[in-house]
């Protein structure tokens, strides 16, 4: 009889323990290890009470949805994402065809060099004209300083 009640409380005694389920510490590094195996950079995960805090700062919003969706493993009750966007890089500003031409034929002007004709085609200076030898550089200088994609040099050395 008293050996019966020891098996009995014996197992009663292990299924209470196995009821607790796992803890944080474990959560957490099972969450840890998929977030890692998922490869978002940026991001860390903590459990507590089985809720998963995601925090860092990630690369965009797939990265933010992949991250929470890699932590869902057995024994978060839920998570918590507090991840951030990484700010989108700002595209370097294109000067338009028309501001470019402007901004070549002053620095002609200013230069002296009034005979060349230019034009601009998507963000491509074409020079025309007769320049002096002596003076080809200070044209291309200034049509380079306007920041064009190219410059067409069609100019005649006189």
């Amino acid at each position: 009889m008293k050996l019966k009640f020891i098996t009995v409380l014996s197992l009663a005694f292990v299924m209470l323990l196995s009821a607790c389920g796992k803890s944080d510490a474990d959560i957490q590094k099972a969450a840890q290890d998929a977030l890692t195996a998922a490869n978002v950079p940026g991001a860390t995960v903590t459990v507590k009470d089985g809720v998963a805090t995601l925090t860092g700062e990630v690369q965009d919003i797939t990265f933010k949805n992949k991250a929470e969706a890699a932590v869902k493993v057995d024994g978060v009750k839920s998570v918590t994402n507090s991840l951030t966007l990484k700010p989108a890089p700002t595209p370097a500003p294109v000067a338009d065809d028309k501001m470019i031409e402007g901004t070549v034929k002053e620095a002609l002007k200013d230069a002296g060099l009034t005979s060349i004709t230019v034009t601009v085609a998507d963000g491509v200076v074409t020079l025309k004209g007769d320049i002096a030898k002596d003076k080809l550089p200070v044209a291309m200088k200034a049509a380079q300083e306007a920041k064009p994609k190219k410059v067409d040099n069609q100019l005649t050395v006189k």
